[in-house]
């Protein structure tokens, strides 16, 4: 359009601002973000989506977060504020957020208090000088008659998780029922893990001496050290053949490290696996990336705990992909596990195992630490052991499907085990997400993992790296300097031949 009067330039004026109004109505709602971080930690997830648009009615986000915060503190407000409004363009108009400045109001800051936000207390340079500053950092989730709290804010690391879980439990009405089940015999510490499973379901503890009830969505049970009543066994056996789910934690042998024995578990709860595909081996896998112990050696005069890798905890990091339960984690911790080999005549999967440095023990268990006096930690040479497998079991009559899930460790939720460990949390959770057919959140969970350990390399391999670090550098800087100098003569060579 060729501007040559004033009524074209109020025309072209007009449609160019109509045009830029047009495109921004649409891109607030249609827009595309590329994002290189490996985790996608800038950009929604699929899951976070899927959640955000079940929000039926108006939810209220209030943001107590202060101003003008030093360092990662202030990236972690301007990281909120993008991440909100992406779950508010995906709303469909039905969440909302506004940020306040509570240190600016005392109204502001006893709505905060009286919210769950209470201030957190901040080291700052100002003014050449360092001062502590009283600093709001929280959120609040409004919806409905029911509200969620995430008093404080001070990582963006698993953040997104944090607020989709919480619009996940305003938004789902119903929770669903886990049962922390015990035998007569059994008597196990659960808090930590029970802790995290109350933020989503309604968690009960029960005796499988009675019937299981009915309402009871997943059942978890420790290992068993014992045989079950005939009851007992009936009561397991009628829950999962009525399409119930079954998560279980069970080794072959009791260990006591203390003592460094271990004495083999009798008990007819491995004739109750073995009726889903799973027989557990009378015996120990080790592995070589593993976790480590506190061993007392002598150093000189004095005496000291020494760290050293103990194979009998392997960390698991080979998972089988294929299954959402597991798809994306990186890392778990267990103790003393045992393998597990599974009935091709069921229908049952691998969910993980140990490294391809691994071996087994059997009969004779010699749990010593130190390598010099434990000849087994030179033999981690064998492929993976299976450590935990998955069993669908399918009631000809009723039609029915239940689930059960076998991790080879009797410690794995448990608080003097693997119950301490955020990682294995997360395979609970995941694991008790998938048996309800609710897997929106899996991905998520694994998404926020950051672990990220380096790889063990050879000492042949470590001499080679050693070399190249020291050498290749020297190199490339004895090279850089003739090429500088060949250059330099050349230019030389140049000048003398046009002044010539």
């Amino acid at each position: 359009m060729h501007i040559n009067s004033k009524k074209n330039f109020i025309v072209y004026s007009i449609v160019l601002f109509a045009v830029l109004i047009v495109f921004n109505m649409i891109s607030r709602n249609m827009f595309f973000r590329w994002d290189l971080t490996d985790n996608k930690m800038y950009s929604l997830s699929e899951s976070s989506k899927s959640v955000v648009s079940k929000i039926d009615d108006l939810m209220t986000l209030k943001v107590y977060f202060s101003n003008n915060l030093p360092g990662e503190y202030g990236n972690n407000r301007r990281y909120l504020q993008d991440i909100l409004e992406e779950y508010a363009a995906y709303s469909d108009g039905n969440l909302t957020f506004e940020f306040y400045e509570p240190e600016t109001d005392d109204d502001l800051q006893a709505d905060a208090q009286k919210s769950g936000i209470q201030p957190v207390q901040l080291q700052v340079i100002e003014n050449d000088k360092v001062e502590v500053k009283r600093v709001y950092m929280g959120l609040v989730f409004m919806y409905e008659d029911a509200r969620e709290v995430i008093p404080v804010i001070q990582t963006t690391t698993g953040l997104e998780y944090e607020i989709t879980t919480n619009i996940k439990k305003l938004v789902d009405s119903n929770k669903a029922s886990i049962a922390i089940a015990s035998t007569s015999t059994q008597i196990a510490a659960n808090e930590n893990i029970v802790q995290i499973l109350r933020q989503r379901f309604n968690v009960r503890n029960i005796t499988l001496d009675s019937v299981v009830p009915s309402d009871i969505s997943t059942v978890l049970l420790n290992g068993v050290s014992d045989s079950l009543t005939i009851d007992e066994r009936q009561n397991l056996e009628s829950y999962v053949a009525s399409g119930g789910n079954l998560i279980i934690a069970q080794n072959r042998l009791n260990v006591d490290i203390q003592t460094q024995q271990a004495t083999p578990i009798t008990s007819d709860i491995f004739e109750f696996l073995s009726n889903y595909g799973f027989q557990i081996e009378e015996n120990l896998v080790l592995d070589k990336v593993c976790g480590k112990v506190n061993v007392q050696q002598n150093m000189g005069i004095f005496r000291m705990a020494v760290p050293m890798d103990y194979p009998f905890l392997p960390i698991i990091q080979n998972f089988n992909e294929d299954e959402a339960v597991v798809s994306g984690l990186e890392g778990l911790r267990t103790m003393f596990p045992s393998e597990i080999i599974l009935d091709s005549l069921h229908n049952t999967s691998v969910l993980f195992s140990s490294s391809d440095k691994s071996t087994t023990i059997s009969e004779f268990y010699n749990l010593n630490p130190d390598p010099k006096v434990n000849p087994v930690f030179t033999q981690l040479k064998e492929k993976g052991k299976i450590l935990a497998a998955r069993s669908e079991v399918l009631n000809d009559v009723s039609g029915q499907v239940g689930q059960v899930i076998l991790v080879s460790d009797s410690k794995f939720f448990a608080d003097n085990g693997g119950g301490a460990s955020p990682e294995n949390h997360i395979f609970m959770l995941n694991a008790i997400d998938f048996l309800l057919g609710d897997s929106e959140l899996i991905s998520l969970r694994s998404r926020e993992i950051t672990n990220r350990p380096l790889e063990e390399i050879e000492d042949d391999a470590k001499v080679k790296w050693k070399w190249a670090n020291i050498l290749l550098p020297s190199l490339f800087i004895v090279g850089f300097g003739f090429i500088r100098l060949r250059g330099e003569k050349n230019r030389a060579t140049i000048l003398e031949e046009l002044y010539d």
